[in-house]
């Protein structure tokens, strides 16, 4: 229900999208020259047609329902919100006038009546179609995803066999491979796809890597088969790299609430051309437990959550369900932000590695772990690589050569002046990532 009236967030727009390709997709599509006919009826319903390579496809959505929120569209997709529902809601969420308000045209007042008429006192009951389509569309993406899995695991085996050194395919194979694992609706497979491609002609110590990766592809692979053997906090791991996405609205609504003072550590922003990734880091002052928000933004405009580093919030946070919870959705803020006093205690280099290897014991998938470095002392090597050494010990950290924000780096050793500084980031396989410092301000890298 929307029983406010007011327009959506698009986070709230993209919170129950099916997984991040459908969030991207919706927001190529939320351009005002995909869609003809749109429009409005207060923030209770929206409907338009769009321009999607071939036929227009008819979209309405009834965002006040009589059992929540509901989507209906011409295009064959068989996901929930589709990624035409996905981008008509985010262009009414920009405002302006790309969606006027008027009476809706006769396809979409059909098919918003018809929900309204079953909803009256005294009609016959409504056929369980939507709960049917539902579970339908449920199944059929397991069968798909489970069938990308199988003829993932049939294209490992046929490298392993041949061997390494024998495998003479170019990216373009793994890029294709990638593409039906796509198709499969596993993004998360698809993006280790891509990375067993890069590591085959990254040059140097490639085999390592490429098994290394195809291991860990296997594990996945395996896992997500055989979900009813494993545990549900990491069976929902799997889910989760895998590609199945999770609505934050419904953590909220069924996760326990854990209340803090949260410490904004680090606000970053990721830009793919047609979705905008916000990733903030939070520090609980209490209960000393790390958590991340994920917001969105499409079409070239900012999330709406913004949470600037060194800030404090007295809030609700739910976590995701996962073996080693960390992402979470914001819920009840109790008070507004203020400045933060300080950083929250940090260790050593030791201590870093020991949490990253605590949370791969978890979630063997992980790509970094975030870490607070307390004293330590940026060293800048152009040939050997940066590195964080602690300033009263014998141990260092490599910086992640993939961090090509070099810009950041020095001036991680300008704040630093050779003194020690604590230092936020994440700690992953090719080293750390530095995300914000202290010295003595806040100050986001």
């Amino acid at each position: 229900m929307n029983p406010q009236g007011e327009r959506w967030t698009e986070d709230r727009v993209l919170a129950p999208a099916p997984d991040d390709p459908s969030r991207m997709a919706g927001g190529r599509l939320a351009a005002p020259g995909r869609w003809s006919g749109a429009g409005a009826r207060g923030a209770g319903a929206v409907w338009g047609e769009c321009e999607d390579g071939g036929p227009p496809y008819r979209t309405v959505v009834d965002l006040d329902g009589p059992g929540g929120p509901a989507s209906h569209c011409t295009c064959p997709s068989g996901e929930f919100p589709c990624e035409h529902a996905l981008g008509l809601l985010l262009l009414w969420s920009a405002g302006g006038e790309s969606v006027p308000e008027g009476p809706p045209p006769g396809w979409a007042g059909q098919w918003l009546d018809r929900g309204r008429r079953q909803a009256e006192p005294g009609a016959p009951p409504a056929p369980p179609a939507s709960t049917d389509a539902a579970r339908r569309r449920a199944e059929r993406r397991a069968r798909r995803m489970t069938s990308g899995a199988r003829e993932l695991e049939q294209r490992l085996g046929d490298l392993l066999r041949g061997g390494l050194a024998a495998d003479g395919s170019e990216y373009g194979q793994w890029d294709e491979t990638a593409a039906r694992m796509v198709d499969a609706q596993a993004p998360g497979l698809a993006v280790r796809v891509r990375e067993l491609g890069a590591a085959r002609v990254s040059g140097g110590d490639w085999a390592s890597r490429l098994l290394a990766e195809c291991a860990l592809l296997h594990t996945l692979n395996q896992g997500f088969l055989h979900l009813d053997r494993l545990p549900e906090p990491l069976a929902a791991t799997v889910r989760t790299r895998v590609g199945t996405a999770v609505d934050s609205t419904a953590v909220l609504a069924s996760a326990v609430p854990v209340r803090d003072h949260w410490l904004v550590l680090a606000q970053s922003d990721g830009d793919d051309g047609h979705l905008i990734t916000r990733r903030i880091w939070l520090r609980g002052r209490d209960t000393g437990r790390t958590a991340l928000l994920l917001s969105y933004g499409a079409a070239g405009r900012a999330p709406e959550l913004s949470l600037p580093a060194g800030l404090s919030l007295d809030a609700d946070l739910a976590y995701h369900p996962a073996a080693r919870p960390l992402r979470a959705a914001l819920g009840t803020r109790y008070a507004a932000s203020e400045p933060s006093p300080a950083p929250p205690p940090g260790g050593g280099v030791r201590q870093a590695l020991e949490a990253y290897g605590e949370a791969l014991r978890d979630d063997p998938w992980l790509d970094g772990w975030p870490v607070l470095l307390d004293a330590v002392v940026p060293i800048p090597d152009p040939e050997a690589g940066w590195q964080l050494a602690d300033a009263d010990g014998d141990s260092a950290l490599p910086v992640d050569p993939r961090h090509r924000d070099r810009s950041a780096l020095w001036r991680l050793t300008a704040l630093s002046g050779g003194r020690p500084v604590t230092v936020f980031g994440e700690c992953g396989h090719q080293g750390f990532t530095p995300l914000s410092t202290w010295a003595p301000e806040l100050v986001q890298l």
